[in-house]
């Protein structure tokens, strides 16, 4: 079928998308702010817990002089963000992003100033005091809090305040970690649950503009600079073997991270305790080793560069897997990211002797991205992330492929991620497979009935009842036209509602000061089927155009199936188009039979 009139457009979009992308920017400005205020908060708390100054200094916590005392520090700040979440919200537990979901799937994307407060703090304190958790999920709470408090001072819809809560929370991680497009892919892949205009544009610009803002505020380049060289030919299956590896790692710290939760679910205290006890173990794991506590920046560096010893790597992957996992289940406040970064780095360095096809050094690089992949189940950010926080371009195809595989591994292997289960077991479950809704890309012209029984404006409700709505009766409403143009749809409780004193009157006469609802042929299927929704009825009449109101249609919910037929085709029939033709020759056939002319066997099976 043509396209008339110009009705069909590659979105659906409207001069609305510039005043929310101009928000989006500013957006992307106070996330920025936000970042560099918490990493300064970080620093502070851990000056405080580890070396008893007030100073927001870079230093790392393995560099203590606590000796036994070390246990304390994360203690300490376990019961202080108990203490948070009880009498502040409760909203500021976990890691950030599955809570970030949940606003935005479940929640209207409104959060409230008490998150975008409290939630920095306390995330501030957990890893001040040596909580093994990065910066990145806080901030991506916080960022996406400024979003949508933002967006709470404008008249916007929901979807509307989505696009800019997650504009805020991915220009966070921008700003965090210098790596503006895989913030943007992890809003495609993970928060955004939709691919139009509306919500790719506020978050790209609010990316854009936290990443040229960050170098006032963070610094400039790339986190932890690496140059590695390229793989070779056997590199596609290492890479492969190293997705496979970090696909189990993730799987296995998904699922005894649940296992610890549910056994700090059994414990006969409140949860606003949990965080402290859990910090008994984050302590005795930061005494026996140091360097797993805090954010742990200086650590994935080192790994990266091959500047740590077997022993000392060996530890460090089992320490911080245990303390992370502990530590997290208990409900205190960290991101997951720097930790996934270290582990998988940590498995990379151990592997790396023995992963042919390429030099020792892109292996931690490659295990990293892998991990993330699998864990977050998003791999095309896994492998712009670690990109973009090495600048190593030589090593962009091979982390494409480990996160890949690693990717693969665990959909297949788990029926939900690290971020989805969580969310699970509140009650909300998360498909999240999307694709183009098909009554989007199908226009009412396509279903819609073009045969239509009407009744004539002058025609009596008596006769209308005996003729249309008696025994015979076929269809649920009827258009009512006078002179071809459309005046109104007549239904049985129109009828009713006519005192029988007026049997005699032409129908048309009820319709004179009332505007049926219509459809026009160049609308998409989705929104009539909104519209039918809403108003509750069984179908509606197609009219030319707004203004003459001459009918051509009818579009009715029997008619909205049809666009499903097409996606039922596409997903469940097998097909077969082609065949190859194998010849095979007879085990006790005679030498000197004659051969086939070519195309022979061809022409038979057709």
């Amino acid at each position: 079928m043509g396209e008339q009139s110009g009705h069909k457009g590659d979105f659906a979009t409207n001069v609305r998308l510039l005043r929310i992308s101009a928000i989006a920017a500013v957006g992307g400005i106070l996330s920025t702010v936000a970042a560099d205020f918490l990493l300064h908060l970080i620093r502070f708390f851990t000056n405080l817990f580890f070396f008893q100054t007030v100073s927001t200094a870079n230093h790392s916590p393995s560099q203590n002089t606590l000796g036994l005392f070390v246990v304390a520090a994360p203690v300490i700040g376990g019961l202080l963000v108990g203490l948070i979440a009880r009498f502040g919200s409760e909203q500021i537990r976990g890691h950030g992003i599955p809570e970030a979901i949940e606003a935005i799937l479940f929640g209207k994307s409104k959060m409230s100033p008490k998150v975008a407060v409290l939630k920095p703090l306390a995330s501030a304190i957990a890893i001040g005091s040596g909580g093994p958790f990065g910066a990145e999920g806080p901030i991506i709470m916080t960022g996406g809090a400024i979003g949508s408090l933002v967006a709470q001072y404008f008249h916007l819809s929901s979807a509307e305040r989505k696009a800019l809560l997650v504009a805020g929370a991915v220009a966070g991680m921008t700003a965090v970690f210098g790596t503006p497009v895989a913030a943007v892919l992890l809003a495609i892949e993970l928060l955004l649950f939709e691919l139009r205009p509306r919500s790719l544009l506020p978050v790209a610009i609010a990316c854009a503009v936290a990443g040229f803002a960050r170098p006032l505020l963070l610094g400039s380049g790339p986190l932890f600079p690496l140059q590695t060289m390229p793989l070779g030919p056997v590199g596609i299956v290492s890479s492969a073997i190293a997705g496979l590896i970090a696909g189990a790692l993730s799987w296995g710290l998904s699922t005894w991270l649940y296992k610890v939760e549910d056994l700090f679910g059994r414990l006969p205290v409140h949860w606003m305790w949990w965080p402290a006890l859990g910090a008994i173990v984050v302590g005795i794991g930061g005494y026996c080793q140091p360097r797993t506590l805090g954010v742990g920046y200086d650590v994935i560096g080192d790994l990266l560069q091959n500047h740590l010893a077997v022993q000392a790597v060996i530890s460090i992957v089992l320490v911080k897997a245990v303390i992370w996992v502990i530590a997290l289940a208990s409900g205190t406040s960290g991101g997951v990211l720097a930790p996934l970064l270290m582990m998988g780095a940590g498995v990379g360095a151990l592997a790396a002797p023995y992963m042919p096809g390429g030099e020792p050094a892109v292996w931690p690089l490659i295990f990293m991205a892998a991990a993330l992949g699998g864990m977050m189940r998003a791999p095309v950010m896994a492998a712009v992330f670690a990109f973009e926080l090495t600048g190593d371009a030589n090593a962009l195809l091979p982390l494409l492929a480990a996160a890949a595989v690693a990717y693969g591994f665990t959909v297949l292997l788990m029926r939900r991620s690290i971020l989805t289960e969580k969310i699970a077991r509140r009650g909300y479950h998360i498909y999240r497979e999307y694709s183009i809704d098909p009554l989007e890309r199908h226009y009412v012209d396509e279903v819609m009935t073009r045969t239509v029984q009407t009744i004539d404006a002058d025609a009596r409700v008596a006769e209308v009842l005996r003729d249309y709505f008696g025994s015979g009766q076929k269809y649920r409403a009827y258009p009512v036209l006078a002179s071809g143009v459309l005046v109104g749809m007549a239904d049985r409780a129109l009828l009713d509602r006519i005192p029988p004193a007026k049997a005699d009157t032409p129908l048309g006469a009820f319709f004179a000061h009332a505007r049926p609802e219509i459809a026009l042929p160049g609308e998409t299927c989705r929104n009539v089927a909104a519209r039918l929704a809403i108003t509750g009825l069984d179908r509606v009449p197609v009219v030319e155009s707004e203004t003459t109101y001459r009918l051509i249609g009818i579009v009715s919910r029997h008619d909205l199936v049809k666009p499903s037929l097409s996606v039922f085709a596409e997903e469940r029939q097998l097909e077969q188009f082609r065949r190859v033709w194998i010849a095979r020759r007879e085990r006790f056939a005679p030498t000197n039979k004659r051969q086939d002319a070519p195309g022979e066997h061809a022409d038979a099976e057709r």
